[in-house]
């Protein structure tokens, strides 16, 4: 842009002119302006000047001037005077004033004009971008349409209108075949600023997305009426949304479905055929877990509070419904209910009833209807009973002071003869101390271990949550949940240990650098 060729007026109307195409602040334009004048008026009259342009705002003539600083002791002479020198010129003059001189016209050659347009057309998209971050903040969550302006596998750019977005490949729904030139609708996931200028992300393929598009096709949701309790989903496959209403009078999952489904059919159609199922909320964690396990049937649901677990017994022939294809519909009700699920089916459990149920019939010498009321109300091993209180097994139906009081003395002593078995048989094993040490382990799980020629922590670490349970189901660590955090703990020594060598590697150098 060569400003010298366009009178002072025209200059200002083209001020206005790039304001308004790029939306933003007309003094923008100006300051960019004058910018590239000075760039200009360097690159004539020295790099090493303090050269600055002045634009007047009212009638657009420009002012070209040479700053010079008077200073006690100069540093720099092309742009300070000491304060003697500057006194010769004018009596007037202190420390910290400028001596100004104006300077001739810039007649701009061909490279100080395209130079200009450079820093104005830079300082132009620094604004956009600023004007754009500014818009664009504080909008995270809110739903946008834009169109498709680059399509490529790994990144979609969208035209916003007054900005452009891109949603990254994790961000898509899988398998959408989006093409340059599409109307899109995604969410504003993340406004953030980065080295190459501030970015807006999208998302079509987060949970939030969905709980938007229904929010924005339920008015029920819009106004408060319906709560969207959660969402979790498996983009392009299927999703569960909970949903809560405040108004008793107000079905929330018949608002949501729509007359005819044509609520929830709109949402599918965004998503892509996304199947999605609409659970009513509840605060009992029973009633919830069974919603949210549709369309399988529940026969029962045993709640393990303390380690934050469900036991959902189902019928047979509902076995892999309610697990799911790959384990998805149990997976997506865990997440939605914040619970680990565990599904057996009836057959499955009531083996597993009289596994337990024999076990304390053997170990405690107790008859089948005591042996079934313990494990009924969830006890799983004789540890269970010996920890326990008297108080506690008295709650039992039909259990007085003496008979709870009995089982738990039975209990103790069976679990003393165990350990002392269990400390006699593991002399024949070389168990590592860091295997004996570990927390998580009783030792008649490391008899176990060690009977599986499992004699190292590193060699516990090595397996997978499978081989665990294998080891350790009988001993109650029988679910993935349980075996992997066994797993992960067993772990950590790793971590700490890579740690330690990265510290030790450090002050090596460090000492080495310091030698040399």
């Amino acid at each position: 842009m060569d400003t010298s060729s366009i009178p002072n007026g025209e200059l200002l109307q083209v001020a206005d002119v790039v304001a308004r195409e790029k939306a933003i602040d007309r003094e923008e334009v100006l300051e960019a302006m004058e910018q590239a004048i000075q760039k200009a008026g360097r690159s004539r009259y020295g790099q090493d000047r303090d050269i600055r342009a002045l634009i007047d705002r009212k009638t657009g003539s420009i002012m070209l001037e040479r700053f010079t600083e008077v200073v006690e002791v100069v540093e720099d002479e092309a742009t300070q005077i000491s304060l003697d020198d500057a006194k010769k010129r004018d009596a007037t003059l202190e420390i910290g004033s400028f001596i100004r001189e104006t300077l001739p016209p810039l007649e701009f050659g061909r490279i100080a004009a395209q130079t200009a347009k450079q820093v104005i057309s830079q300082r132009v998209r620094e604004a956009e971008r600023a004007r754009q971050f500014e818009e664009y903040q504080g909008r995270e969550g809110e739903i946008v349409i834009g169109t498709v302006k680059r399509a490529e596998s790994y990144m979609v750019t969208v035209d916003l209108g007054r900005a452009e977005a891109v949603i990254r490949r994790e961000d898509m729904i899988p398998k959408e075949m989006i093409k340059q030139g599409d109307r899109i609708r995604a969410l504003i996931k993340e406004v953030r600023e980065e080295p190459r200028g501030p970015q807006i992300f999208l998302t079509r393929a987060g949970d939030q997305f969905m709980a938007a598009l229904f929010t924005q096709e339920v008015p029920e949701i819009y106004d408060g009426i319906i709560e969207i309790k959660g969402v979790v989903r498996e983009p392009g496959s299927r999703a569960k949304i909970s949903v809560y209403s405040h108004d008793p009078s107000i079905h929330p999952v018949g608002s949501c479905v729509g007359m005819r489904g044509s609520r929830v059919q709109a949402v599918v159609n965004e998503l892509q055929g996304e199947k999605i199922e609409i659970i009513p909320w509840s605060e009992d964690i029973v009633t919830f877990a069974i919603n949210a396990l549709a369309p399988a049937e529940v026969a029962k649901v045993v709640v393990h509070q303390d380690e934050g677990r469900l036991e959902v017994i189902v019928p047979n022939d509902q076995l892999s419904l309610a697990i799911g294809r790959r384990g998805q519909n149990v997976r997506l009700a865990s997440q939605l209910t914040g619970w680990y699920i565990d599904i057996l089916s009836q057959s499955e459990e009531y083996e597993r009833f009289q596994d337990r149920s024999e076990r304390f019939m053997e170990q405690l010498d107790i008859d089948d209807v005591i042996a079934s009321l313990l494990v009924a109300e969830g006890f799983v091993g004789i540890e269970d009973i010996a920890d326990s209180e008297v108080e506690e097994l008295m709650a039992i139906q039909g259990f007085d002071e003496g008979i709870a009081a009995e089982l738990r003395n039975r209990a103790i002593e069976y679990v003393e003869r165990e350990n002392t078995r269990v400390s006699s048989e593991m002399e024949a094993f070389t168990i590592a101390d860091d295997l004996k040490d570990f927390a998580l382990i009783t030792p008649v799980m490391l008899l176990t271990l060690a009977q599986n020629g499992i004699l190292t922590l590193d060699d516990l670490a090595d397996l997978d949550t499978e081989e665990l349970t294998g080891y350790l189901g009988e001993h109650g660590i029988n679910s993935e949940e349980k075996a992997g955090a066994i797993i992960m703990e067993a772990r950590k020594h790793w971590f700490d240990d890579e740690d330690t060598a990265d510290d030790a590697d450090a002050a090596t150098e460090e000492s080495e650098s310091e030698a040399e």
